[in-house]
């Protein structure tokens, strides 16, 4: 097992994505934490890990509120005494041309999703410093390298992503810990699924050729990510061996973007 006693918390992981990679590492031996703003959803995450035989728990967290994401891994802690990964994973998706784009949209999601990165780092990080190793993986996006329209605040905040990544790469890498980031392509969940009609009605276009043009219209075989793809490089990443990939990205968009 790639995982065999590996503490893991992974945020947003009641559902889509974050639940995937919360399965595969359970599967893989780790003891898993879901964090998510739902709770009932998180537990009931948690026990379909323990009904499969796996081990989890669940904890309540909001990543915007800097209380919320210390008491979550405080609970961490306190239940199994380390934290060797994390998976920043949480994040929604708002989409308007910027001169449309509301101030309290763009603070919301530049809050879900770099303050969380930043708050669940600056919590876990001296967990991992102590045990002298843990893995740090944000959830990026294409977005992290390229740009859409519509898209300005998501673009942003995971471009800045990278960023911390390779602050944190830098800081960590002579105390054990190594970060990356996961640069996923249109990945079919709930989130992407909104974002059909939303910009059928943005671009005046109907929402097949949404799908076919601006979602899959970059790739090489016109099919979407997998949860299952990017619980993958999730699982690479946090059962990598040394520090030779760290501050690295990678990215799983069915050749949607290179480079």
């Amino acid at each position: 097992m790639k995982l065999k006693d590996k503490v893991c918390i992974v945020t947003g992981a009641a559902s889509g994505i974050g639940k995937t990679i919360a399965d595969i590492y359970a599967r893989e031996g780790a003891t898993v934490v879901i964090a998510d703003l739902n709770l009932d959803a998180a537990q009931k995450a948690a026990d379909d890990i323990t009904t499969s035989g796996g081990t989890a728990m669940a904890v309540a967290m909001d990543v915007t509120s800097e209380e919320q994401v210390n008491a979550g891994v405080a609970a961490v802690v306190e239940a199994w005494g380390r934290i060797d990964v994390l998976v920043s994973n949480a994040g929604i998706q708002i989409v308007n041309p910027v001169e449309n784009y509301s101030y309290s949209d763009w603070k919301k999601m530049l809050a879900i999703h770099l303050d969380g990165a930043f708050l669940t780092s600056k919590a876990v990080l001296p967990h991992m410093y102590a045990a002298g190793s843990g893995s740090v993986i944000f959830m990026g996006s294409v977005h992290s390298k390229e740009a859409s329209p519509l898209k300005s605040a998501y673009v942003t905040a995971k471009h800045g992503l990278l960023g911390l990544s390779r602050v944190i790469a830098k800081e960590g890498g002579k105390k054990g810990v190594r970060t990356n980031v996961i640069c996923p392509g249109f990945v079919r969940t709930p989130l992407v699924d909104k974002q059909i009609p939303e910009q059928a009605k943005e671009l005046n276009i109907p929402e097949a050729e949404v799908i076919s043009r601006v979602m899959l219209g970059g790739t090489v075989d016109s099919e979407f990510t997998t949860v299952a793809d990017i619980a993958e490089v999730a699982l690479f990443f946090a059962s990598f061996p040394t520090n030779a990939l760290t501050g690295q990205s990678l990215i799983a968009s069915h050749g949607w973007f290179m480079e």
